[in-house]
């Protein structure tokens, strides 16, 4: 039996290998449970605002920042009262193991955040909210 050292997500894991040489020596071999989920945060109560709307367009001058895919977001990058320019990332979001920087889509001021890290959001959502 040779012996392996694994790192699976910054988890290090010594596996054993066993070369067959005889298919009627095959025999299963429970596998070590998985180590448990990290918790996720539950998602914060967005404050009473104006009805947005869609990404990058103006009303009252502010701009809404909605999720143009479902995922997870993984960092945020801004906070409330920061002044962003356009192409700035604001966060970034997960999508199918892929981390996704949504970025300003004009310059301004970030009024509100909808979202903190490892809150699910679906197409659409709402991010934040920049005034100009």
């Amino acid at each position: 039996m040779k012996m392996f050292r694994v790192v699976v997500n910054g988890s290090e894991y010594k596996v054993g290998i066993e070369e067959l040489t005889d298919e009627k020596t095959i025999r299963p071999i429970p596998a070590r449970p998985a180590p448990p989920a990290k918790a996720v945060q539950a998602r914060p109560e967005p404050s009473p605002t104006p009805k947005p709307t869609p990404t990058g367009e103006s009303s009252d001058k502010q701009t809404t920042v909605a999720a143009p895919i479902p995922g997870t977001v993984l960092r945020v990058s801004v906070g409330i009262g920061d002044a962003v320019t356009k192409g700035q990332i604001l966060l970034v979001l997960e999508a199918m193991k892929m981390e996704n920087e949504i970025m300003a889509p004009s310059d301004g001021v970030v009024q509100l955040l909808h979202v903190s890290p490892g809150v699910s959001v679906k197409t659409g959502e709402t991010l934040a909210v920049l005034s100009h």
